[in-house]
């Protein structure tokens, strides 16, 4: 499985007002704290790999009222490879749910993992064209905008890309703008 995704800077409110003109689907607002760690056995920053968990709230549902968001906190555990293409944040994901948060912690402390960095955003997801619109928020780090699509295929990589770059331009945002450091990466660069 494949994540094709580009992030750009930008105003969540103007890019908002444009997803409502082009009659997006809204979908859901979630508070996300990520924990991002470190291997034992190999340095992640060179690499180009990380290892979180996430724990995710639901905020708001479609509607504003928290319908259709599930309620309460989410866990999962994601893998994410190194950037397979120079034209976007492409990398292979693996990802799982997880009962308890604080055990997997407790599974990685064990072999070895440290938590490197937190890292803490506001997400408001939207659906336009096939793709997932991601309007983040992130703590001492700015405003972004993320579009992404998980293909199978490694074929598939180019014209989804292709196609998340053509619906940026409706979005009135410029791929060239786009940013391929993480959430992490820029966190750390803060610091």
């Amino acid at each position: 499985m494949y994540e094709v995704e580009i992030k750009v800077p930008a105003s969540l409110e103007t890019v908002r007002d444009r997803l409502r003109e082009v009659d997006a689907d809204p979908v859901e607002i979630r508070r996300q704290r990520d924990v991002y760690y470190d291997a034992p056995h190999r340095d992640f920053a060179e690499t180009d790999e990380a290892l979180r968990i996430r724990r995710e709230t639901a905020l708001e549902g479609r509607n504003g009222t928290g319908e259709g968001s599930g309620g309460g906190e989410s866990v999962r555990l994601t893998y994410k490879g190194p950037l397979v293409d120079d034209g976007s944040k492409t990398r292979s994901e693996h990802e799982t749910g997880v009962d308890d948060g604080e055990e997997l912690a407790g599974v990685l402390d064990g072999l070895g993992f440290e938590p490197a960095a937190t890292v803490e955003k506001r997400r408001e997801y939207w659906r336009f064209r096939g793709f997932t619109v991601a309007l983040d928020s992130v703590e001492r780090v700015g405003e972004f905008v993320e579009i992404e699509r998980e293909v199978e295929a490694a074929d598939a990589i180019d014209p989804t890309r292709e196609a998340a770059v053509e619906t940026l331009s409706t979005l009135g945002l410029d791929a060239e703008d786009q940013v391929r450091t993480s959430y992490l990466g820029l966190l750390l660069a803060e610091d």
